[in-house]
């Protein structure tokens, strides 16, 4: 049986855990985990909430002259020493 660590939640299962991209014992264990640690549910709570609000702020786009700025700098740091 796998017994988790909060660490090893934390660390290692949250976002595939909330992705449901887990197997069902590792999804077993892990709710099992929760019912008897107020921490990490708390952490999960907060994570997830996280998620929520950065997906709902979406993607800024990059300022033509930053764009243009980058490339050039890439470009120079790509052919130094060349």
């Amino acid at each position: 049986m796998l017994k988790l660590m909060c660490k090893e939640f934390i660390m290692d299962f949250l976002s595939d855990y909330l992705d449901g991209t887990l197997t069902p014992d590792v999804i077993t264990a892990l709710e099992r985990h929760l019912q008897d640690c107020e921490p990490c549910v708390a952490y999960l709570n907060t994570y997830k909430k996280t998620r929520e609000l950065t997906g709902r702020a979406g993607r800024a786009e990059m300022p033509t002259e930053m764009k243009v700025r980058l490339r050039e700098f890439l470009l120079k740091q790509l052919t130094k020493g060349k």
